[in-house]
Formats: structure tokens, C-alpha cells, sequence
């Protein structure tokens, strides 16, 4: 008998053994996905509550969500704050409460209807958010500018189809 026949024959996997180890590979990197998301998003939060001391040292990051909202116009009323930010109406009242106090945010009657009130950034806010913008934009920047174009590009494409837009 030569020693080649005693060895065990080599069968390739079969196809469910290499569904397995595929789904084991995919379930693999869902996690790592879910975990870099999580790690991200740590850090999201901690550049928010870094942004809102530079605004002021008492606005909380909610707080600058809010009004980096009313300041780029992209919700000057609770309602579309609450819609924008998918949080409850009374923490959003806090807030503009808040930014009211500190003289960041006025409430004025809408030119387009004059029975509701629109939210708008003072000028202090304008520049307070610009400041806290750029130190942000800069640090990010910093990072994203060591990718390419494509790379850049794939990467916000697959955001907004995880986003599901």
C-alpha cells in the first residue's frame, strides 16, 4: 500500500458546508460593521458636545443640533425641528428655550403668515456655529483628505444606501 493511499481523500466543500462559512463571513462582517458604526457615532457625539461649549459653555449637544438646524435654515419651526431631529416636543422646547436665554435664537413673526413665528439664528450664532463648523470641518477634513475621490464618493453612496435614500 503506498502512502499516498493512506492519506484521506481531499473532497472539496460541499455547497452547503461553503454557504456556511459564507454566511459565517458575512455575519463576521455585519459586526464589524455595527461596531465601527457604534465607534462612529461615539464620536459624533463627542464633537457635538465639543461644538456646543465652543457656541457656549452651557448649551448642551442637543442644544446645537437644534440650532445648527434654525441656523442653515433647514428647520426654523418646532415642529420641523422635532421632524428634522426625531425627538420629542418637549426637549425641543428646552432647547429653544435655552438658545433663546443665551440670546442665540429669536422667535419672529413668519413673513409668510403672520399668526405663526419662525425661529432665526442671532448673529452671534452665525458666528459661534461657524467657529465650531470650521474646528469640526477641520478635523474631519483632515482625515477624509487622505482619500481619494472615488474612495470618497463610493463611501457616501454606500451611507445614503444604508440610510435607505
Amino acid at each position: 500500500m503506498s502512502a499516498s493511499s493512506d492519506a484521506p481523500a481531499e473532497t472539496p466543500a460541499s455547497d452547503a458546508d461553503a454557504e456556511l462559512l459564507g454566511e459565517a463571513e458575512l455575519d463576521h462582517a455585519i459586526t464589524r460593521v455595527e461596531q465601527e458604526l457604534g465607534r462612529l457615532f461615539a464620536r459624533i457625539r463627542v464633537s457635538w458636545r465639543e461644538a456646543a461649549a465652543t457656541v457656549h459653555p452651557d448649551l448642551q449637544p442637543l442644544g446645537y443640533q437644534v440650532l445648527t438646524s434654525i441656523a442653515t435654515g433647514k428647520a426654523t419651526s418646532a415642529g420641523a425641528i422635532i421632524e428634522r431631529l426625531q425627538t420629542d416636543k418637549s426637549a425641543v422646547s428646552r432647547q429653544v428655550r435655552q438658545l433663546e436665554q443665551l440670546g442665540l435664537v429669536e422667535s419672529i413673526p413668519d413673513p409668510e403668515d403672520r399668526r405663526a413665528r419662525v425661529l432665526v439664528a442671532t448673529e452671534l450664532a452665525q458666528e459661534r456655529v461657524a467657529l465650531a463648523r470650521s474646528q469640526y470641518e477641520g478635523r474631519m477634513g483632515e482625515r477624509l483628505r487622505r482619500w481619494t475621490a472615488a474612495d470618497l464618493d463610493h463611501f457616501a453612496d454606500l451611507l445614503a444606501a444604508l440610510g435607505g435614500n
